[in-house]
């Protein structure tokens, strides 16, 4: 395909090639009209916004961050019913030039099934490349709107946002004596299988026709059609956020039936992450029979109603499960503890791993087992852990030790110790073995299994519920957050701190900032096999898809004014 062809329906002087993009300059133009369509979302002009909208998603600039969002996320090798992916830039290219309105219909979702942890099989829909491609453009656009109005305290698939928030704002509702001793325990049936379109439709603001079409495309499931008269699919791009703007307005209606003058005499608080919440009331009898009716009349005009398996009312002292964890007053003072049946399928989950690779060598068991540990210890690291740490590891160590001992039978347990046991300070039973590399003593480096109790405890800086990403008043506060949280991550790893702050935090292939959840590898400037030396200045931080980038067309990467070049083979 010639560049003409390929720059149709974007403004003049956009490249033809996908590796010659500017990234950064793409992500300027498409954040300008976003803080524009907030703008104008708070100044309640629903023109202005329908019409910066469309200048979003007529963009070549929204249009590639779509095309490069689906090309590099965890799916973007799972195709939909045409069983067709964008895997070269030449494919990129033509996938820009082929999110068009005009002639565009949606193509019916590809349905899968995977297990829930009740036993049951929650279904997944599966679009294709195309329409991910179409739902992640207008979400763009729908984004900032949804942000604008969204309830303050709703923390699910939010940027900026995370479950971290919505157990802090637990505890900051509960823990005084004065505040509520009563909670209602919320659960959505089916939330993103019963959704009514007419009501997405009429209250989405966004394209209708394109809306209606995502909604009204159907599934295919082993050859056969079948149509969807409700609900929006689990797997679709664009999905959480239509369920949240069909669940924002709730926070706002019950502060409008329940709190007067500015006060709220019946203590009635809502924190909701998704499509489970909890709602705090002064006594059982007002959560039953006043806020549950309006609770379940606000779900009936969206088409939902609540579990009644899952919906029930407790008091504080008996405590309750959200979000994996368990919320309970002691005496009097509320303690944030990871909930039991959290860490009975965590363990499970790991006992499983373990027996199921017994022939694996010990390098590689730890290979799989440390990612688990770290991110489950990373998950609950801001509450109450630390004698459940301790817990988790002795029942870690049980596992590798019963591995260990399976695999000779015939050998004592002294020699099952020595083998696959160290000794490191103070411990002498920690599971590690010897690598090929050498540290500058001279000894060989040592990779061991990852000890949960390590992780420290800290408390969580919730992030403030009226601050918006898409404002630009707020673009310096989220910027902050972003920094501490890759600093977090990267803490005690010296030289990976100052190379990030060398290169100015960004990414020198993209310009676009490298955090915690982008990710990051390291890239040699000059190879180990032509030389090049672990040393800062040979080294460079990418993001995990530039890095890849960068491997397969031969870029090389220079330091410091951090610019790309070709380098021939």
């Amino acid at each position: 395909m010639t560049a003409k062809k390929l720059s149709a329906g974007a403004p003049t002087g956009h490249t033809a090639h996908w590796h010659s993009i500017d990234w950064a300059k793409c992500r300027r133009e498409v954040r300008r009209l976003q803080a524009r369509i907030v703008k104008a979302t708070q100044e309640g002009r629903q023109g202005r916004v329908k019409a910066l909208q469309w200048l979003l998603t007529h963009s070549f600039s929204g249009k590639a961050l779509a095309v490069k969002r689906v090309t590099e996320n965890r799916g973007k090798r799972t195709p939909g019913v045409d069983g067709k992916t964008w895997s070269t830039p030449g494919g990129r290219m033509r996938a820009i030039d082929a999110l068009r309105r005009r002639g565009y219909r949606p193509q019916p979702l590809r349905r899968i099934y995977i297990p829930k942890s009740n036993g049951r099989q929650r279904p997944l829909g599966i679009p294709t490349m195309r329409d991910r491609a179409m739902q992640a453009l207008y979400l763009l656009a729908l984004e900032p709107v949804a942000e604008t109005r969204a309830d303050p305290n709703s923390f699910g698939f939010r940027q900026g946002r995370s479950t971290a928030d919505a157990v802090e704002q637990c505890f900051t509702t509960l823990h005084r004596a004065d505040r509520a001793h009563w909670i209602l325990e919320a659960d959505i049936r089916s939330c993103f299988d019963e959704i009514s379109h007419e009501w997405l439709i009429a209250n989405i603001p966004m394209d209708k026709a394109i809306l209606r079409g995502w909604l009204k495309a159907g599934y295919m499931h082993e050859g056969l059609f079948k149509s969807t008269d409700a609900g929006t699919p689990q797997g679709g791009i664009i999905s959480p956020t239509l369920a949240n703007i069909a669940l924002d307005g709730l926070q706002s209606l019950l502060k409008k039936n329940f709190c007067r003058s500015g006060l709220n005499p019946y203590k009635v608080n809502i924190i909701r992450y998704a499509d489970d919440f909890v709602v705090t009331g002064i006594t059982q009898e007002v959560l039953a029979d006043k806020v549950r009716p309006v609770i379940e009349q606000f779900l009936a005009e969206r088409g939902l109603t609540l579990s009644p398996e899952k919906t029930k009312i407790t008091h504080i002292t008996e405590g309750f499960d959200f979000l994996g964890m368990n919320v309970r007053k002691y005496n009097g003072k509320l303690l944030i503890k990871p909930a039991t049946k959290s860490v009975k399928t965590f363990l499970n989950k790991l006992r499983r791993t373990v027996k199921s690779n017994p022939m694996i060598s010990q390098n590689q068991l730890i290979w799989l087992l440390n990612p688990m540990l770290k991110g489950w210890a990373r998950y609950y690291r801001h509450v109450i852990s630390k004698k459940i740490f301790h817990r988790v590891n002795h029942e870690v160590w049980r596992s590798v030790w019963n591995w260990a001992r399976r695999r000779h039978p015939g050998k004592g347990t002294g020699w099952v110790k020595k083998k696959y046991f160290r000794s490191v300070g103070f411990r002498h039973w920690v599971f590690g073995v010897e690598t090929g590399r050498f540290l500058r003593s001279g000894q060989r480096e040592l990779n061991t299994l990852y000890e949960v109790s390590d992780m420290p405890i800290r408390r969580h800086r919730q992030v403030k519920t009226t601050a918006n990403p898409f404002d630009p008043s707020y673009e310096a506060y989220f910027e902050a957050r972003l920094g501490a949280a890759m600093l977090e991550s990267i803490k005690g790893y010296g030289q990976l701190k100052r190379l990030w702050r060398t290169q100015g935090r960004r990414c020198p292939i993209c310009h676009l900032f490298i955090t915690a959840e982008t990710g990051w590898q390291l890239r040699h400037i000059v190879r180990k096999v032509n030389g090049g030396l672990d040393k800062p200045s040979n080294l460079v931080m990418l993001h995990p898809e530039c890095h890849h980038t960068a491997r397969g067309r031969g870029f090389s990467v220079v330091k410091p004014a951090l610019t790309w070049s070709y380098r021939k083979a």
